[in-house]
């Protein structure tokens, strides 16, 4: 399939300036430049992503946690098909999505990470083969909104959508409503560790009951639907008796449910699940994440989470036998400035770790703590505190700005070395 051959002479100079503002960035030192790129591209012309998108065969993958990682598995598995536009940042708004489509210009297919908010404009534009609807619960009410408005508005989109085919997790009781009226979908049970967001219908309103990992609403018919696709500790599992062994490298058990619905879309996409499911275990680290730096005497591994279910689930990668447990906490902007969600994370299971709480908002992350009964000490400054462990594996922990920021001053100082 040819590809970029339909941009304008107004989206081929704005794709010119964008080219020029990257580079020009990178000179300065500013970083790879493609927001501000991809910025300047919109400004000349707005209709820039639907020139950009429109000509390829797209998967949009959204859903409050795990973007970055599954949209990474997705276009890995997707590259056995052929060349993939996709964001290597996590940029998922409009700059960064046309940044992504305008680096690579002829990829006949895409991968886009897209922030819940945007999709129903950017699947417009760009028109999905694939909506991959990973999970839904409560983010940065400053910014995000209400979950169940979410909900509404991704409903919304599938339906605005009917020819796409949708890969949505059955586990989680949000995605299974915006899901359920869909032409064409594909059940994924790929987990739903945070049920605490879904305690009531958002259909009707009425109680939703589970009994083991099966749920259904006491007011109407509107229940977990039988999985396409599932996993256990071992294995990924498909239509018509496939099965498939699956050893990622990333961790936990969420890494496993994204990986799947990576794999479920990649094949709704044309690729062979083997191959998809080889793809996707290459994956070592998105963005960073899950990364592991040496810092002095220690060998730090780096964990990001962002919201009340990631923190859950991050947390439960902790390494009990580590010899030092980082948790960094910032409260600006793009973090959410209401931290009171840290009430709702269980943090009750750190004996015998040595746990430093550390980020601009580290006092109030202390206090928890001490009501959570653990043993900890605070160092506002994520690299004071990562010395101030004993020497050997310390495992860092940290929200969006708290993880960008540590990132960078780890870099700066092994620059300086």
């Amino acid at each position: 399939m040819s590809t970029g051959t339909g941009i304008t002479t107004r989206g081929k100079v704005a794709l010119r300036a964008a080219a020029a503002a990257s580079w020009a960035s990178q000179k300065a030192g500013r970083g790879k430049g493609s927001m501000i790129g991809g910025l300047i591209a919109l400004k000349i012309d707005p209709t820039l992503m639907e020139q950009l998108g429109r000509s390829r065969r797209t998967a949009v993958i959204t859903g409050t946690n795990g973007k970055s990682t599954t949209t990474r598995m997705t276009a890995a598995a997707l590259s056995t098909l052929g060349e993939v536009a996709s964001q290597a940042d996590g940029a998922n708004m409009d700059a960064g999505i046309v940044a992504a489509l305008s680096n690579r210009v002829h990829a006949p297919l895409a991968a886009l990470e897209v922030d819940e908010l945007h999709v129903p404009h950017v699947s417009d534009a760009v028109d999905p083969e694939v909506l991959v609807f990973l999970n839904l619960s409560r983010d940065q009410l400053d910014r995000v909104g209400e979950i169940n408005m979410i909900e509404r508005k991704l409903r919304a989109c599938v339906a605005a959508h009917p020819e796409a085919t949708v890969i949505a997790n059955c586990d989680d009781v949000l995605v299974t409503s915006v899901a359920y009226d869909a032409k064409n979908v594909v059940w994924v049970a790929a987990g739903g560790g945070w049920a605490s967001d879904a305690a009531s219908c958002p259909r009707t309103g009425e109680p939703i009951v589970w009994e083991g990992p099966h749920w259904r609403s006491t007011g109407s018919d509107f229940a977990r639907p039988t999985p396409d696709w599932w996993l256990d500790e071992e294995n990924l599992y498909g239509p018509e008796g496939l099965k498939i062994p699956m050893t990622l490298a990333l961790p936990g058990r969420a890494n496993r449910g994204n990986a799947a619905q990576a794999v479920a879309a990649a094949v709704a996409m044309g690729a062979k699940a083997e191959d998809a499911v080889a793809a996707a275990a290459t994956v070592q680290e998105v963005a960073g994440r899950y990364s592991t730096v040496e810092v002095g005497p220690h060998s730090v591994h780096m964990l990001l989470a962002k919201n009340p279910a990631g923190w859950q689930e991050a947390l439960s990668m902790i390494d009990p036998t580590v010899d030092g447990l980082v948790i960094a906490v910032n409260g600006q902007v793009p973090d959410g400035e209401d931290l009171s969600w840290l009430w709702d994370v269980r943090f009750e299971h750190f004996e015998g770790v040595k746990v430093v709480a550390a980020g601009e908002r580290g006092t109030d992350l202390a206090v928890r703590l001490t009501y959570a009964g653990v043993d900890h000490t605070l160092e506002p400054n994520p690299l004071r505190a990562i010395a101030s462990c004993p020497p050997g594996r310390v495992e860092v922990l940290a929200n969006y700005t708290a993880f960008r920021d540590l990132n960078n001053a780890i870099a700066k100082e092994a620059r300086n070395v």
